[in-house]
């Protein structure tokens, strides 16, 4: 009866986890909708009653998870973060002066994770990929923003209180007054709590005229009592001024790739002219967010790790594909999204060939981030890929899929895979009128079509002036290629004048011909394939995923780091205080650390259990003690952190096998399987002995009397 009482409970949870996939998709389906009304400038009545449907789904989906989730362990958030503060993983910036909203500083343990993160990234990508890595500066000036589009982007309505010149986020102010006026008022009407609740639905898509309006209807007020200042719009780069003028603006920037993309040329040549190839940069951005929330997922400053592979457009095959066709993926496409709701498990290759994925260098690349992230130690049950859908989509952009990672915030979008085709290397050469172009040669000559052109030089010169030389060149350039030119041609035959690159041309200026000729090479602008890393939310859904607590003792919080990147990769620790084991711990130390690995050395009093339980918190994988066996024979034992077991071997070795480990040459299971197995009672100070553990040749036992070892088979 038990047995069938538990089938009927799992096969009643996948019926709820099917309503509930298909409710998402239904969200997903409605969202796209509202997004899509509003960029058409749609009623408000149409955007209210879609906004209310959406609602309504959410609502019904936020039920059907809380009873889905009744029965599943919670993530214990308090102790969570005591860990993180306590043990100096992250801190608030100035917090001794109160503190900035979206500022952290990284204390020691994550300092030395996000070092290592950033190294098995540069050997993992770079590296391994013969990228060619950049650093660029983080100062901006204002017209390559200007020509990428950013300073035209990531605006919001602002508002300032006129007495002390603090900005607020005017969407937001309404928002929150109206949730007061309603709260206010329990009693009121359901119609007149209609019409609010369908204003607050609507505020972020309200003109600057009528959010001000509203905010005095709502009798919104700046805490010095005054009206707020008219909305005006932000820009949520950071801006500041390059020299002692103060006349050129520049941002600091809030993206690595602007550098890249500017030095393409330079790049191209260093790279010998070959096609495709990588760049790659790792660096800092900022952004000024309006309200910074979530921790270190959303913060001003962050570390990015961007690639841009450069690819013929015309063929975005890549030679490593094969390494990583059969590599198995989750991926949430857009079809699915907006039907089923649910995700399906699919090698890359199969992706690839149905067109799921757009092309080769895009799912080697979301493969390779896949494998990057097992890597450092992300939980796979805990990655999916997401595809965008049309709404989300840039104009210019092929496909994109986000990797998103499962934290307590819910699925977090941590790298971008996008395929931005050849706009941002189009737009810098249209700004500056350089050629951001890449050469194929061919094998053997082929016949092109082309236009022959011929130009009345002195109308060009009598209407470009100083610019007749950049037009002749631009319609040259089209007319390598008849398909690029026929428009151009076309459009001159019928009305007599069309415009290139924003200069007008007319029929009398230029006369052509179409022909054929032999060409040995073919001149493209190239397509950017782009994965870009957001180095601080990784870090944090690390820490999210490494961390547990012992069981049957939830007091022992532990980080499970993998060793390749734990902060610090062996503890050592003496049995006593005696000066005999200090001085072969501070051996063993330097002989660790001559190896480049990070090592803790704990010689405190404490009990050793607690300076185990230490070492757990911030993660090290190892620990090595030093006994009173160490003193007669020259062995220690190492005790590995997640399993607590301990292996007995010779002092010297412990260098090796440690480094060995660290750099993925052996296993744990190899060490238990070459070295006697011991397990150690990790009591604080008790005289309990422990159990041995499975194939155990011996236990070691501590008591009042101190610590030896016993057979295993004399402790049964």
């Amino acid at each position: 009866w038990q047995q069938k009482r538990k089938e009927m409970a799992e096969v009643n949870t996948s019926q709820m986890q099917d309503e509930l996939d298909a409710l998402n998709a239904q969200i997903t389906k409605q969202g796209s909708t509202v997004r899509q009304l509003k960029k058409d400038g749609a009623g408000a009545d149409v955007i209210e009653e879609a906004v209310r449907a959406l609602q309504a789904l959410k609502i019904s989906a936020t039920e059907l998870s809380e009873k889905l989730q009744g029965d599943e362990p919670e993530f214990n958030r308090k102790s969570f973060d005591d860990l993180i503060i306590r043990k100096m993983f992250v801190v608030p910036s100035f917090e001794i002066h109160g503190g900035v909203k979206g500022l952290f500083d990284l204390g020691p343990p994550a300092c030395g994770l996000k070092a290592a993160m950033i190294d098995l990234w540069r050997k993992h990508f770079v590296l391994a990929e013969n990228m060619l890595e950049m650093e660029c500066t983080c100062l901006t000036p204002e017209v390559v923003l200007k020509t990428s589009g950013h300073v035209d982007r990531f605006t919001d309505l602002m508002v300032r209180d006129p007495q002390t010149g603090e900005c607020f986020r005017a969407d937001k102010l309404l928002e929150d007054a109206i949730d007061d006026l309603l709260e206010k008022n329990p009693t009121m009407d359901s119609a007149t709590k209609d019409e609010h609740l369908k204003v607050q639905r609507q505020a972020d898509a309200f003109s600057p005229e009528e959010l001000d309006k509203l905010l005095l209807q709502y009798e919104c007020k700046a805490p010095s009592g005054e009206p707020y200042s008219p909305s005006f719009p932000f820009n949520l780069m950071f801006r500041t001024s390059i020299g002692p003028e103060g006349t050129a603006i520049g941002f600091l920037r809030p993206e690595t790739a602007q550098g890249l993309f500017v030095n393409f040329r330079r790049l191209l040549d260093l790279n010998a002219q070959k096609m495709p190839f990588a760049a790659a940069q790792i660096g800092l951005g900022f952004r000024n967010e309006i309200a910074p929330r979530s921790g270190l997922l959303r913060v001003r400053e962050f570390c990015m790790g961007e690639i841009e592979h450069f690819v013929d457009p015309n063929d975005k095959s890549h030679p490593n594909f094969p390494s990583v066709a059969d590599k198995e993926l989750v991926l949430f496409g857009r079809d699915d999204q907006l039907g089923s709701g649910k995700t399906k498990v699919i090698t890359i290759g199969e992706a690839v060939a149905s067109g799921l994925v757009n092309n080769e260098t895009l799912g080697y690349f979301m493969a390779r981030t896949q494998l990057y992230m097992e890597k450092i130690g992300m939980d796979p049950a805990r990655l999916r890929f997401r595809q965008h859908l049309a709404t989300e989509m840039a104009h210019y952009a092929a496909d994109c899929w986000d990797l998103e990672i499962k934290s307590s915030y819910g699925w977090v979008e941590c790298v971008g895979h996008a395929d931005r085709a050849c706009y941002d290397l189009d737009v810098h050469a249209k700004a500056t009128r350089t050629p951001m172009v890449a050469t194929m040669k061919y094998d053997t000559p082929k016949e092109m079509e082309v236009a022959k052109l011929k130009f009345d030089r002195k109308l060009l010169g009598m209407a470009f002036k100083k610019d007749a030389r950049t037009v002749s060149g631009a319609l040259d350039a089209l007319a390598d290629d008849w398909k690029d030119f026929e428009p151009i041609a076309t459009a001159l035959e019928t009305d007599g004048a069309t415009t290139v690159d924003g200069f007008e041309i007319t029929k009398e200026m230029v006369s052509w011909e179409k022909t054929t000729k032999k060409v040995h090479e073919v001149k493209f602008t190239p397509s950017v394939i782009e994965p870009s890393f957001g180095m601080g939310r990784i870090l944090y859904s690390l820490l999210e995923h490494s961390f547990y607590q012992r069981d049957m003792d939830e007091q022992r919080c532990v980080m499970r780091f993998k060793p390749q990147v734990a902060p610090q990769k062996c503890a050592v620790l003496p049995i006593s205080s005696s000066a005999e084991c200090n001085s072969v711990v501070d051996e063993i130390a330097a002989s660790l650390m001559e190896n480049d690995l990070a090592t803790r050395v704990d010689k405190s009093s404490a009990a050793l259990g607690r300076r185990y339980a230490r070492s757990d918190e911030i993660g090290v994988p190892f620990a090595v003690t030093v006994d009173f066996d160490t003193l007669r024979d020259d062995t220690v034992t190492i005790r590995e952190r997640d399993s607590m077991i301990q292996v007995r071997l010779p002092k010297k070795e412990v260098p090796h096998v440690i480094y060995d480990i660290v750099h993925s040459r052996m296993t744990w299971d190899d060490l238990t399987k070459k070295y006697p197995v011991v397990q150690v009672d990790e009591g604080e100070g008790g005289a309990t002995s422990a159990s041995a553990a499975p194939g155990a040749k011996t236990v070691v036992v501590s008591n009042s009397r101190g610590r030896f070892s016993r057979p295993a088979e004399a402790e049964k």
